[in-house]
């Protein structure tokens, strides 16, 4: 569904991301890392970024509270929205829960995900969709850290933002429950979440977890140093 508008942003528009303990431990942090902007999502990044960096970061950016904020101004301002991840059903619903939201809001299109690796003939077809879509912004809800990827290698084919936002979808389309308040400024919501999806996400709290937490031990006590230039990636991941 196009809206016919064209998008009014500038070649190499701002990537922004939210960052969770994954993002920095899985493959492809090189990509995720060389977007513009990456946000602390969830408590435990905020408090390694305030620890290490003295940021004094006063809240998490949690990414279904960007989207929703995002959203919000682009409907007030009139710029059509694009959608690219999750499943068929989850994109239905969260397109009917924004419209209920967000009156008015221009969802210039929705494509779900591919699941798997792209085939490199599929990229340019993406990008074209979503450019002639009329999109202004597009949201990237494909999980950590195949979202950051896809926004780094497709920053150069899209001329407008691209919105990294984690499981923003499923839970804006009321599929995933939220965790309590309490969970969420305590830095237990991945508590939470593991309960809810135990069979999917184990593997990641389990491991990546302790992986994180040691890493940020060592860099804060200097008996690591984590370079921040190394070599921009030479080919593409894919992911879709």
């Amino acid at each position: 569904m196009s809206s016919g508008r064209r998008s009014r942003w500038p070649p190499a528009p701002p990537a922004p991301a939210t960052a969770t303990c994954q993002t920095v431990t899985m493959p492809g942090p090189e990509r995720a890392l060389r977007i513009l902007i990456v946000d602390s999502h969830g408590q435990p990044v905020r408090w390694a970024v305030n620890w290490l960096h003295g940021a004094r970061l006063i809240s998490p950016v949690i990414g279904r509270n960007l989207t929703l904020s995002v959203c919000a101004r682009a409907a007030a301002g009139g710029l059509p929205v694009y959608f690219y991840g999750s499943t068929p059903d989850v994109l239905s619903s969260l397109k009917q829960s924004l419209e209920d939201k967000f009156p008015g809001i221009l969802i210039a299109g929705m494509a779900c995900s591919k699941f798997r690796r792209l085939e490199p003939a599929e990229k340019p077809i993406i990008a074209a969709a979503i450019r002639d879509s009329g999109a202004s912004i597009v949201f990237v809800g494909l999980g950590c850290p195949r979202q950051e990827v896809f926004a780094y290698e497709f920053r150069d084919m899209l001329p407008m933002p691209i919105v990294a936002v984690g499981a923003a979808f499923p839970f804006l389309a009321g599929r995933l429950p939220e965790a309590p308040q309490w969970m969420q400024d305590s830095g237990l919501e991945w508590l939470f979440r593991l309960a809810s999806e135990p069979r999917r996400l184990w593997r990641r709290y389990v491991f990546l977890n302790p992986t994180y937490i040691l890493l940020v031990l060592l860099q804060a006590f200097r008996l690591s140093r984590f370079s921040t230039s190394g070599q921009a990636p030479t080919d593409d991941l894919l992911y879709g």
